[in-house]
Parts: C-alpha cells; structure tokens; sequence
C-alpha cells in the first residue's frame, strides 16, 4: 500500500505527464531547474545524469556559496524521458526540482 508521499508524487507525475504531451511534440527541447547544496558531488551527479545527451548546463552558486542552481537545456524524447530524469536526479539529497 502507498504512503501518502508516494501517491502524491505519484499524482505528480502523471499531472507532468499531460502538461509535458499536451505542451510538446516529442522531441523536444526541455530546460530542467534544480538547486543544489554546494556540498560534495552533488552538481557533478546533476551533470552526470545528463552526460552524452548533448545538454547545455549551466551552473551558478549562490551568493552564500551555499547552493547551486543547475539549469540543463537538453532535447528529450518523450515525456516518460523527462520524468525518468526527474526520478534520478531526486536521489541527490536536497535537491530542489524547479
């Protein structure tokens, strides 16, 4: 049985699915978001989900240095590609998908 953070992620998902198709023709070109405490290989592990897909990332800390906003401009294949990404990167700890 799912917990409630599951089925609302869950939910979350599929209400990105329809707005992904209903906004895109796959492929397509798709802009991620994150911020990222500054602290190990968190924006390395960013990056390295998107290695060898051609992505433009770009990478800024803030004025604290504390965190790093990650902004990843990649063509995608489909909407089930751009949440699977998604469900990667969510295993870095605080990141924040935007």
């Amino acid at each position: 049985m799912e917990n409630d953070k599951e089925k609302n992620t869950a939910e979350f998902y599929e209400r990105l699915k329809v707005e992904l198709d209903n906004a895109n023709i796959w492929p397509a070109e798709y802009l991620y978001k994150f911020i990222v405490p500054s602290v190990a290989d968190n924006v390395e592990r960013v990056e390295k989900a998107f290695d060898r897909m051609g992505a433009v990332i770009k990478t800024t800390k803030s004025k604290t240095g504390k965190f790093t906003s990650v902004s990843v401009d990649v063509t995608m294949n489909s909407s089930d590609d751009v949440i699977s990404k998604y469900k990667e990167v969510s295993t870095i700890e605080g990141i924040v998908s935007l």
